[in-house]
Parts: C-alpha cells; sequence; structure tokens
C-alpha cells in the first residue's frame, strides 16, 4: 500500500518539475525580448532625431576645461619664536652633624686604657 501511493505521486512531481522548467525558460525569453525591444526603441529614436535635425539643447554650447594645477613647492612659512632660556640653578645644602665630643671615659677607651 505504502508502494502504491509512492508510485502514484512520482510521476505528478516530474510533470511539475516540466512546467516549472518550462516557465522559467518563458520567463526568460521574454524578458530578453524586452531588452532588446527597448534598445530598437532607442536606436529609432534617435535615428528619427538625426533624420529631421533635431539636436540636444547641450549640443550648442561647448565645454572647455583647462587643465591648470598649481602647485606651492615652498609650502608657507611658519615662524617659530622661542624666548631665550633662562639657566637655572640648584642649590642643594647638605648640612652634616658635627661630630659628638667624646666624653674622658670614650677617650680614655680609644687610647686602651680600660680598667
Amino acid at each position: 500500500m505504502l508502494l502504491d501511493v509512492h508510485l502514484e505521486k512520482h510521476p505528478q512531481i516530474m510533470a511539475d518539475k516540466k512546467t516549472n522548467f518550462f516557465g522559467q525558460v518563458k520567463t526568460q525569453i521574454t524578458a530578453g525580448v524586452g531588452v532588446v525591444l527597448a534598445t530598437l526603441g532607442t536606436v529609432f529614436s534617435d535615428k528619427v532625431e538625426e533624420f529631421f535635425g533635431v539636436e540636444d539643447d547641450d549640443a550648442g554650447v561647448e565645454v572647455i576645461q583647462e587643465n591648470k594645477q598649481e602647485v606651492n613647492v615652498e609650502g608657507p612659512t611658519i615662524n617659530i619664536t622661542i624666548p631665550e632660556q633662562k639657566k637655572d640653578t640648584v642649590v642643594k645644602k647638605v648640612y652634616i652633624k658635627p661630630k659628638p665630643k667624646l666624653t674622658e671615659t670614650e677617650k680614655r677607651k680609644k687610647e686602651g686604657i680600660d680598667w
């Protein structure tokens, strides 16, 4: 029964694919014909205008553009004034502690007399 259902749907799917393929081909041909007709219409209108002597509004005006370029090689002048530097003198005061005076006992110990 499952096999019968599968066989019945298979021809229908193939028919849909063929219809879809031909539908795409038809769409592509229609688009191509549209492009060709648009091109032919433009060419025809240009030839008719040329035959009757109709010109564009811009045809009578000549545009002359000069390519004039100037280059400033020197560049701008920059003046920098630096004030005269003052020499800083650093004064460092070092205080030395005076050596303490030895007492009589400490003097004798240094001399080697120790009782």
